[in-house]
């Protein structure tokens, strides 16, 4: 059924009894703490907090020092408070040369104008021509009934796929599904993949691409052995078909009308002759524990996470008007209410049975590059039981509701029920669905790896509906989004302190999180862990 306010928060309480999780000492000062650490992380000499930048690295020594003073432990590296991603950068050298050849018809694709090739992570060099092969929507899913590869030899050579999904499928799978194309095709072992249907400018795409590479030469999101990757125009798509069984036109409708397995051979090669050079750099995460105290857990962990990072300066802006990303709510707001809260486990004079890790990533508007990072390479050994993400609460109201995007998959969603009820607080149903938010965040890269998570902001109730549609549509991921907006600080201090229960609630908890029977992505992602009942 769906998820109502109150019986989310009746459930919860029948669940894991009714007693509230430890409050922190009473603390008058804690709003003015977090408007210290917004004003900091969001003045204008922090640059924006670009990840890799001089400003992103200060704002890191600023949390660092936080941490310090707090009493936390250094979960990085090396007993340090830092774990340095990798990070790589690659750019063309000069337009890169890409030809389109059918029946002996030669088409040189112009960079930018007909087709967008991502320089690579991987090779400074390219230099490949491969057959083409049409695999529809490019997804090959057993839970979903689907496999656009079934029959098709992709072994080497370049998958042509539509943009989307097939129709029907559930919001979430769906943007899952998406955003995991390039990942089937190589696990398909084709050497490319072209995405065709999509709109929109291609300069981006041929510009820079940016991701973590490490000593393995593995990398977060450029799928390895996909030496192509590359999106077209609709009138290069056409060309793309030529001589072959069917038309773009006719395949892009056979594909929309719900035909499954229409893949194909076409008739052509694509060629690619190009040079990428490379800029290497790391940016750092930056993590803190509070030990666990009780011996039989402690070596569990439950982690609060917040982006550090932002998107910098903008380099387009004209001379005296305002260049610069401060990010003061995406996600300083973020940052500050998770150092608050490990404060409030510091103040309350009492141990958690498990461990609680306070992670700010990085990279995170890069594509979620820094927690993917950690998530493969954690600097802690023992396990990570949940992730509570807290990005971009919106301090400019008196909310009255949270919502927790994914809560719906696992039990997670009980122990942030009860920690909201302690407060007086209703978990709202997420409000957008469209927007499918709980693969957009920090959190979803530990969620791939079989830990559940949950994506936590303020709610909709009490005006929250209209600041956040003002919000979206005026300042998000603009110059806007700095320390003139008028944010109530008290208001962070209340999330500071519901995040600190929810984590107190699930650190003290008899189990862990476990996701629910039957739900696709603790399917997908934990086949073989325990799964609890709705």
């Amino acid at each position: 059924m769906s998820l109502g306010r109150l019986p989310l928060v009746v459930l919860a309480a029948l669940a894991m009894g009714a007693a509230a999780p430890p409050a922190a000492n009473p603390d008058t000062h804690s709003a003015d703490r977090i408007r210290a650490h917004v004003e900091f992380l969001a003045n204008d000499l922090l640059e924006g907090r670009e990840t890799g930048s001089k400003g992103h690295a200060i704002a890191a020594s600023y949390v660092a020092a936080q941490f310090t003073a707090l009493g936390l432990k250094p979960g990085g590296a090396n007993g340090s408070w830092f774990e340095q991603v990798p990070f790589r950068r690659a750019m063309h050298v000069g337009p890169p040369k890409i030809v389109l050849t059918v029946a002996g018809q030669r088409t040189p694709l112009r960079p930018g104008l007909d087709a967008g090739l991502r320089p690579s992570v991987f090779e400074k060099v390219r230099k490949i021509t491969t057959p083409l092969v049409f695999v529809g929507y490019g997804i090959s899913d057993a839970r979903q009934g689907i496999d656009d590869y079934r029959g098709l030899n992709v072994v080497g050579k370049t998958v042509v796929a539509l943009d989307g999904t097939p129709p029907g499928l559930p919001n979430e799978v769906a943007s899952h599904l998406l955003y995991t194309k390039e990942d089937q095709a190589a696990a398909q072992g084709a050497a490319g993949f072209i995405l065709i249907g999509r709109q929109g400018p291609l300069d981006d795409i041929n510009r820079t691409a940016l991701d973590w590479v490490d000593q393995s030469g593995n990398a977060g999101s450029s799928p390895r052995g996909l030496r192509i990757r590359m999106r077209v125009t609709d009138p290069i798509a056409q060309k793309l078909f030529a001589r072959a069984s069917m038309t773009f036109d006719q395949a892009r409708e056979r594909a929309a009308s719900g035909a499954r397995n229409i893949g194909f051979p076409l008739a052509g090669t694509i060629s690619i002759d190009t040079e990428s050079r490379w800029q290497d750099f790391s940016s750092p995460e930056v993590i803190g524990i509070v030990p666990g105290a009780d011996p039989k857990v402690a070596a569990e962990n439950v982690v609060l996470m917040a982006h550090l990072d932002h998107l910098g300066m903008d380099e387009a802006a004209k001379p005296g008007t305002d260049a610069i990303y401060n990010g003061a709510l995406d996600n300083a707001a973020g940052v500050a209410t998770m150092i608050e809260a490990a404060r409030s486990f510091v103040q309350s004079g009492k141990a958690p049975r498990r461990s609680v890790m306070f992670i700010a990533n990085t990279g995170e508007e890069e594509g979620l590059l820094g927690a993917a990072y950690f998530a493969a390479h954690p600097t802690v050994r023992g396990p990570v039981d949940a992730v509570v993400d807290l990005d971009m609460p919106l301090l400019l109201y008196d909310f009255t509701d949270i919502v927790a995007f994914g809560a719906d998959h696992s039990t997670l969603a009980r122990g942030v029920g009860k920690a909201a009820a302690s407060m007086g607080l209703t978990v709202s149903p997420d409000p957008m669905p469209a927007e499918t938010l709980f693969v957009r965040s920090d959190h979803y890269p530990f969620a791939r790896r079989g830990i559940p998570g949950v994506f936590l902001m303020t709610g909709w109730g009490n005006g929250g509906r209209e600041v956040w549609t003002r919000f979206l549509a005026d300042t998000y991921h603009t110059v806007k989004d700095d320390l003139s907006q008028p944010i109530r600080w008290q208001q962070g201090a209340r999330f500071a302190e519901l995040n600190y229960r929810i984590a107190r609630t699930l650190a003290d908890a008899d189990e862990r999180p476990l996701w629910y029977q039957g739900d696709y992505f603790g399917d997908t992602f934990a086949p073989g862990q325990p799964k609890a009942r709705r």
